[in-house]
């Protein structure tokens, strides 16, 4: 059995699953979610029942046995000295070192609990076909959302996503990721205008009011205003169904390019991941994909 600890908002939260359900897949066992975490969770709560993914949460025992966690029996006491001897691929409990690719932990051998983020595509490369199959979305759009992908389906559409939020307001979240300026944002416009024929902007963004007032461009912009946040998977599948990407510094707009997949797509993604920490840019972004 692999439980994967599921944490953060809906891009993190879909990280999280395809690194587990690939190790599960390779070693054909079952996958299990622990949710347990958003108890008492103000800032988030589990966003992936809008996916037809496999949906079985892990029980408190099961969580304790991977975790030899948060108990003083003696059993768990020696079950935390002996996985400490253990090579890391061969524990039970593997906790994400950094926000790098780790090729180890695709070594588990099964009864496995993952804690981390694991933003890198090379945890599920080899699934990808069952990732995107789970990541398909139960319920048909609404009306409005409906005549929305029809309009990014009959253009040339870009996904233009600007993420501020917490980025901004939380000094935390700030310090970690920083914000990325218009200088990004201009740049890849520009880019878009030079390779692109016709394009248009589909924006979406948890500040509208500043892309409003900050994204000038001759190109026909159209601002993407109407889902709530607990509609937020809306704006994933209208994303996802634009032919080409300008992904923000997030794990949101990550995955609607993934999922994109449209063929011959252009994906521009920014260097700037985060406000501090150094990262692999082979690790964080497809091959494919344009980093500036």
């Amino acid at each position: 059995m692999i439980i994967v600890k599921i944490i953060g908002g809906l891009g993190n939260q879909m990280f999280q699953y395809a690194v587990g359900r690939s190790i599960a897949c390779k070693h054909n066992t079952d996958l299990k979610l622990d949710i347990s975490s958003f108890d008492g969770y103000r800032l988030r709560s589990y966003r992936l029942s809008c996916f037809n993914i496999v949906q079985d949460f892990a029980t408190k025992d099961e969580i304790k046995n991977l975790k030899a966690d948060n108990s003083r029996s003696l059993w768990h006491l020696i079950e935390k000295i002996r996985q400490k001897t253990l090579p890391r691929y061969k524990r039970g409990f593997i906790k994400e070192h950094n926000s790098d690719f780790d090729p180890d932990v695709l070594k588990t051998t099964g009864n496995t609990y993952l804690e981390g983020y694991w933003q890198s595509e090379k945890y599920f490369k080899d699934f990808s076909d069952v990732i995107r199959s789970d990541f398909t979305f139960k319920q048909k759009p609404d009306a409005i959302n409906e005549s929305a992908l029809s309009q990014i389906r009959d253009t040339n559409s870009v996904s233009l996503h600007i993420r501020r939020g917490d980025y901004v307001s939380n000094p935390k979240t700030l310090a970690i990721h920083g914000v990325l300026g218009i200088d990004y944002y201009v740049t890849a416009l520009t880019l878009i205008e030079e390779k692109l024929n016709d394009p248009e902007i589909f924006v979406f963004s948890d500040d509208m009011q500043w892309a409003r007032n900050n994204l000038k461009t001759d190109l026909p912009l159209h601002f993407i205003s109407h889902n709530t946040a607990d509609k937020d998977y809306e704006d994933l599948r209208l994303m996802c169904n634009c032919k080409h990407h300008i992904i923000a510094n997030s794990s949101f707009s990550w995955w609607g390019a993934w999922l994109g997949g449209n063929a011959g797509q252009l994906v521009i993604a920014p260097k700037k991941w985060y406000n501090t920490k150094s990262y692999s840019y082979a690790d964080r972004f497809p091959s494919s994909w344009l980093v500036v």
